[in-house]
């Protein structure tokens, strides 16, 4: 084994010079390291190109631009060069390869009809939400419209409840009766069914927080499809007045269902469409542009000067569910060419590793994990069993005295709900 060491190192992109000490371990002077790593080798050869690529990730953390940021009403907006570190690009890597593969996984169950009903899925868009979870704090409140597993597991989820409520089982996280729209979680308010109806929900929680006294703050997300109705405008006009700690985050995939942003408004600045209200707008294939904007934004709304609109710019690869094939508005090269140019994965990859973050192995060990949890899940979610007949009558009311008794379809008929 220890004659393999060298070709080992060098085939993970290990620039460090072996140096043999037994049968049993190694020493590894990493060229940017001024210190001498022991591993030992007595488990394997595998075990040591694992340790080699740890060693050979030197950089602790990184500095990078993001594109400039569009402001609306503001004389100042966030830096664009940013700093990550090495902790924070592999979590953000795993959550939105985490995302994506299982929006992948939804999407083949759906195919096999064990989705039913509507379903919208995040894919091309996961850096919006990876990107502001990681900006705000798990106490904030987050509300958002029907493409919601995303989300839904960027707060605190497990993706395992993610896709049993997908399939309507009942360890789902909300006991299999929600389904794609209605997941909720701790400060998470959904999955909302009704287009743009969440952001004056939005509103009332940023609301209830200041009320409270709290320094939270809330994120009202909604599409562009949404962007033009009158509650969205009603909801902005009542945060101003009351200077509400509220973001209202516009996630412009570009297309309505299958009307382009173009055919649908007379404005497509987003940003800029609170009027009163300061905007900003945000490249949404970056993470980190996503990231530092909306930490940003977060701090001017816990200072009091909210509310604020945040225009997020993304794209989404699929139809605008799962009933939608998503090619007869738009080309297949069109879908291609931002995937290839643009996908917010990929771009992280590149970044990280081109910075010596993080190598290529280290990434593709995490999606290999990745895989299996998600696999593992997706067989959670079609062997699980359906909850029973006498859930439904269930979590209807809050603080229900005992006993408390609800009526069924006729007027004679009670049931017991907890």
């Amino acid at each position: 084994m220890l004659k393999s060491v060298p070709k080992l190192l060098k085939s993970v992109g290990c620039s460090s010079k072996p140096r043999m000490v037994s049968n049993h371990s190694v020493w590894l002077t990493e060229d940017l390291r001024p210190t001498e790593v022991t591993i030992d080798i007595s488990q394997g050869t595998q075990w040591l190109a694992l340790a080699a690529v740890r060693l050979c990730s030197t950089a602790t953390e990184a500095t990078f631009e993001v594109k400039p940021f569009r402001l609306h009403q503001l004389e100042n907006g966030p830096p664009t060069t940013v700093t990550l570190t090495r902790d924070d690009a592999l979590k953000y890597y795993r959550d939105m390869q985490t995302i994506r593969r299982m929006e992948t996984e939804a999407g083949n169950l759906y195919k096999e009809k064990i989705i039913r009903g509507f379903c919208h899925l995040y894919s091309g868009q996961e850096a919006c939400c990876v990107g502001m979870e990681h900006a705000i704090r798990k106490d904030d409140a987050v509300i958002t419209a029907y493409r919601a597993h995303g989300w839904t597991y960027i707060r605190g989820v497990p993706l395992n409840k993610v896709l049993t409520e997908l399939t309507g089982r009942k360890s789902g996280c909300a006991k299999g009766k929600g389904g794609s729209m209605h997941m909720y979680n701790h400060n998470f308010y959904g999955g909302n069914g009704i287009v743009g109806a969440q952001v004056p929900l939005g509103a009332g929680i940023a609301f209830a927080l200041k009320y409270q006294g709290k320094d939270n703050i809330t994120l009202a997300l909604y599409g562009d499809g949404a962007a033009n109705q009158g509650q969205i405008y009603e909801a902005f006009n009542m945060a101003k007045l009351w200077d509400l700690p509220a973001i209202f985050v516009c996630e412009n995939n570009k297309f309505g269902m299958g009307t382009s942003v173009d055919r649908a408004s007379a404005s497509t600045d987003y940003y800029t469409r609170g009027d009163y209200v300061p905007g900003i707008w945000v490249d949404g294939m970056d993470v980190l542009a996503v990231r530092e904007a909306t930490k940003w934004a977060a701090e001017i709304c816990r200072s009091g000067k909210g509310p604020l609109v945040m225009e997020v710019e993304t794209y989404r690869y699929s139809g605008h569910s799962m009933s939608d094939p998503g090619t007869s508005y738009r080309t297949r090269e069109e879908i291609q060419e931002v995937r290839q140019k643009q996908d917010p994965i990929v771009s992280l990859k590149e970044r990280i590793t081109s910075s010596n973050l993080c190598t290529a192995e280290e990434l593709k060990a995490i999606d290999g994990e990745v895989r299996k949890e998600v696999d593992a899940a997706k067989h959670l979610a079609k062997t699980d069993s359906e909850p029973p007949l006498e859930e439904m009558y269930h979590h209807i009311y809050s603080n229900i005295p005992d006993g408390y008794q609800v009526r069924s379809t006729d007027a004679f008929t009670q049931h017991a709900t907890l």
